[in-house]
């Protein structure tokens, strides 16, 4: 493999495997932006004020959600999607959901549940965890909360990272 400079990269794990073409990377990314969210861009929706344009689904249990969730959520258990989203959805109205964190994949499942339904639907990465760490607004049973942003996920001296 020959870098920029000319000269014969190692083989490594960063580029044993070749990047993808130009044309492959827009096609997964565009995609991947097509089905994620992150709570930043959440956060900026949702403070901009009137109507975000979607509807934020906490998808966790019930003791979860008193113990921590985002201002405005609608709160509907992965399990109780199928029987509830009729009701408490509109279909023409696209959903963000969200779970615990990285290390869950509830919002994923309550994303799939909610296709399966018919709703335009992404997920927001980080859940609950990186909203709570980035230091935005949360409520619990006990009230509203908020949390001094974490230096290893957001900005401390700025309101947006730039990305």
């Amino acid at each position: 493999m020959t870098s920029r400079t000319g000269a014969t990269a190692a083989s490594h794990p960063v580029l044993g495997v070749a990047p993808a073409a130009p044309a492959d990377a827009v096609a997964h990314f565009g995609a991947s932006l097509a089905f994620h969210a992150d709570a930043s861009d959440v956060a900026a929706a949702l403070a901009a004020g009137g109507d975000p344009g979607f509807v934020l689904l906490d998808s966790r249990s019930t003791e979860s959600w008193d113990q921590g969730h985002i201002p405005g959520a609608v709160h509907l258990p992965t399990a109780l999607i199928a029987e509830q989203a009729p009701r408490l959805l509109d279909p023409a109205v696209p959903v963000v959901t969200y779970c615990w964190g990285p290390g869950c994949n509830g919002a994923t499942r309550a994303a799939l549940a909610l296709a399966l339904l018919g709703y335009r639907v992404k997920e927001m990465l980080g859940g609950f965890e990186y909203w709570a760490r980035e230091g935005f607004p949360y409520e619990t049973s006990e009230g509203a909360a908020r949390r001094t942003a974490d230096p290893l996920t957001a900005p401390v001296a700025a309101d947006d990272c730039g990305c």
